[in-house]
């Protein structure tokens, strides 16, 4: 055998020759691979008939009988057999290609025995392809790592697509493994980054593919090219055929699932991704294309209700994959570096809050990202690591999530949750046992994907219940948009009463998607199964009309329409009356004859009353006088004058108050009122308006005195004209003139100028 510690590449081994004779061959020659046939993988059947059951137990036992006894060759023979053994790669695709994903296990029958064998055969797959991406197993077995990665990529042994096929069936439980397997391939052979960043652009092919089958058009790089002059022959979502319509969106389902697998397990790859702009097209296909393929699903009419729910199960599925792995590709570009501090910090936050920025179009994906990965969270983290964050950019951008949710006419959950959002979760996994290799290969725990053996369970995620709503009894819509969701519902699942989707809406917060996926996964809450199903709408109470309730001083006159009947409409007329004159009108007293039996009660007055005696206390209620009666306090004031401390006269003696007292004036203003008076007496009394010189010089007569009484001392009025020139000036008008010259720039506009420069200099005016 080869010597240790020289790595297998460069091995020697001496072997017997046809002729008996021995000769030396390298580690890794064809003729040390053995003959043996690996048969190709087929599927489960879907019908579970006893013929084919056993027909698939047969060759998936003959398969997991080669796989093990591969596992079971030392290190040079393992790699001979998977070098050289065309056979064996054959069937390892044909498994990646034909296994079933976790949505399609739910087809599969659920025999304990075909459950048992997928599971080994699972296993083995997995263990096999592990060992092919170790490079070294032991310090004896190992190969070197620059040629160990060109005889993977030289012999196809690993490719993009097939790594995205690990990814997604081996992925969940099994993680870790996964990750340092791929790790161990893209650093020891980095050629598979350029067969990314080539895989890239066939991805978004996918997705402008689907786009065109369903007649519409992306933002995205399709958009550029000039449109087909029969692409409006191409059908629509509504108008294909249901087999094209279903593998539009098995399609859809198998590319998306695959894609977030890949991108979860090896984030190195989300850069490759990023640099092709992946996640605005991904935006800009989910808001063209979700809607359309879902109002088909549901509006369309199925041949087979199981194929209904299995393709709205397949969309919503797809959708969830979408929003994650934009996120991924988000978190792992833009904010992971944020938040590991690396250089560039601002760099990494504008890129984000760009991408943020161009989901504001996209209403549909934005409310759907927002609700599973609230954008709030993700610009709060930005703030916190950055402060210098635009404050006015971040509210404009929390501002578009509100009006995209208020678009698509759904609300907002009041606690979101980022582990409750949607329908969909991952199964959990259980650990199988180690593998058995002779030739020292002991691989880490696997975890494949089975919870105990209670039928096949497959590598992918299954649906989970989804959560409740916390609306509580408030209904969070209003009367329209509750009777477009029941609408949605009815469309879908028209068996059921109106009652009963009423009462599923309250539970899952209106959210019709919710209500559909639970009802044909039968998942309701406990409360609803017990309900009928046909439980028709509860009847509204009618409500009392405003005429009946309400209260008016004019209720039940004589004109009160709402409640008499008959009306006596000869009391009712518009102008005057016809057949009458104003002259008769006028004449017409017969309010006063009206009112007249009212005013006779008050023309008899009685001077005197006759009292008979006897009558008086009887009649009138008058009684003889009482000589009890203590008439001392009627008009004496007792106490008033006594000499204690608390008597009225001594407390304080009587003072007439201020207010009535005659006032004690000044006596000029008493001889100018005797002025005034003297002279409205010798008035002529025929004069009808006196004299308005006489009136205006006794108001400046009374104004001039009450000045003088308050020593009042007018201002002296300036004189800036002063003589004439040449006969020179006054010491008064020099004075004036010097005040003029020196305040003249308070008023008008003589102080502009100071203005102007004074503004100049706080920079309000350029220079």
């Amino acid at each position: 055998m080869a010597c240790p510690r020289v790595p297998l590449d460069e091995q020697q081994v001496t072997e017997p020759g046809p002729q008996g004779k021995e000769h030396t061959l390298p580690a890794l020659h064809p003729e040390r691979k053995e003959e043996r046939y690996f048969l190709p993988y087929k599927p489960p059947p879907e019908d579970g008939s006893p013929a084919e059951v056993e027909e698939f137990l047969e060759q998936a036992r003959f398969i997991t009988e080669d796989l093990e006894w591969l596992l079971a060759l030392p290190h040079d023979r393992f790699w001979c057999q998977v070098v050289f053994d065309e056979s064996l790669q054959r069937c390892l695709d044909s498994y990646l290609r034909h296994a079933p994903r976790g949505l399609d296990l739910a087809a599969l029958p659920s025999s304990p025995a075909v459950a048992d064998m997928q599971r080994s055969i699972h296993r083995a797959v997995f263990l096999t392809f592990l060992r092919m991406a170790t490079h070294k197993e032991s310090k004896e077995n190992f190969l070197t790592p620059a040629v160990f990665g060109e005889i993977i990529y030289e012999n196809f042994l690993f490719d993009i697509p097939k790594i995205l096929d690990l990814c997604v069936l081996f992925g969940k439980g099994n993680n870790h493994l996964l990750h340092k397997m791929i790790e161990n391939i893209f650093t020891q052979q980095p050629s598979y980054y350029s067969d990314l960043e080539e895989t890239v652009p066939t991805v978004l092919q996918v997705f402008d593919t689907i786009l065109e089958k369903c007649g519409l058009r992306c933002e995205g790089a399709a958009a550029m090219e000039p449109m087909k002059l029969n692409a409006h022959k191409q059908p629509t979502a509504m108008a294909m055929s249901q087999q094209e319509l279903g593998d539009i969106i098995l399609y859809l389902c198998d590319s998306t699932t695959t894609i977030h697998a890949f991108l979860d397990i090896f984030p190195a790859a989300c850069s490759s991704f990023h640099s092709h702009d992946f996640v605005n097209r991904l935006a800009s296909f989910y808001e063209a294309a979700v809607p359309d393929l879902e109002k088909a699903v549901r509006k369309r009419n199925f041949d087979d209700k199981g194929l209904q729910e299995d393709l709205w199960k397949r969309l919503s599925h797809s959708c969830r994959k979408m929003v994650e792995t934009s996120h991924l590709l988000l978190h792992h570009t833009c904010l992971q570096p944020i938040l590991d501090g690396r250089e560039n910090m601002q760099t990494f936050a504008e890129e984000l809050l760009q991408h943020f920025t161009s989901f504001l179009p996209e209403k549909r994906f934005l409310s759907d990202y927002d609700e599973l990965f609230p954008i709030a969270d993700d610009i709060g983290l930005l703030q916190q690591a950055l402060p210098v964050i635009d404050e006015t950019r971040t509210c404009y951008l929390i501002q578009g999530v509100e009006s995209a949710w208020d678009s698509v006419g759904r609300q907002k959950p009041q606690n979101q949750s980022r582990s409750k959002a949607f329908s969909l979760s991952s199964s959990n996994q259980e650990a199988v046992g180690p593998a058995a290799s002779s030739a020292g290969f002991k691989p880490q725990e696997v975890r494949e994907p089975g919870d105990g053996g209670d039928g096949v369970k497959g590598a992918e995620a299954m649906l989970d219940a989804p959560c409740k709503g916390n609306n509580g009894e408030v209904c969070s819509v209003s009367e329209v948009e509750l009777e477009s969701l029941l609408s949605c519902i009815r469309d879908l699942l028209p068996d059921l009463g109106e009652g009963f989707l009423l009462a599923c809406l309250k539970e899952y917060n209106y959210n019709s998607e919710l209500v559909i996926n639970n009802i044909l996964e039968d998942r309701l809450a406990p409360s609803l199964d017990k309900l009928d199903r046909a439980m028709p709408r509860p009847v509204k109470e009618e409500l009392r009309s405003v005429l009946s309730s309400r209260s008016n001083v004019f209720d039940d006159d004589e004109f009160d329409v709402f409640r008499r009947d008959q009306v006596d409409m000869s009391r009712i007329w518009r102008g005057r009356r016809k057949g009458e004159g104003a002259r008769e009108m006028l004449n017409d007293k017969q309010h006063i004859a009206e009112q007249r039996a009212r005013y006779q009660a008050y023309e008899t007055v009685v001077d005197e009353v006759v009292i008979e005696p006897g009558e008086a206390a009887a009649t009138y209620g008058l009684d003889d006088y009482d000589d009890e009666y203590d008439d001392t306090y009627d008009m004496n004031q007792v106490g008033v004058n006594d000499l204690d401390r608390d008597s009225l006269l001594n407390r304080r003696p009587f003072t007439v108050p201020q207010v009535l007292r005659k006032e004690n004036k000044p006596e000029d203003e008493e001889e100018s009122e005797e002025e005034e008076e003297t002279l409205q007496k010798n008035v002529n009394r025929d004069q009808f308006v006196q004299d308005p010189a006489v009136l205006r010089e006794r108001a400046e007569a009374r104004r001039a005195a009450m000045q003088q009484r308050k020593g009042f001392r007018p201002e002296r009025s300036t004189n800036v004209v002063g003589r004439p020139k040449g006969q020179g000036q006054t010491t008064e008008t020099s004075s004036d003139r010097r005040k003029k010259e020196a305040n003249k720039n308070r008023v008008a506009n003589h102080n502009r100028r100071t203005m102007a420069d004074r503004k100049r200099n706080k920079g309000m005016i350029p220079s």
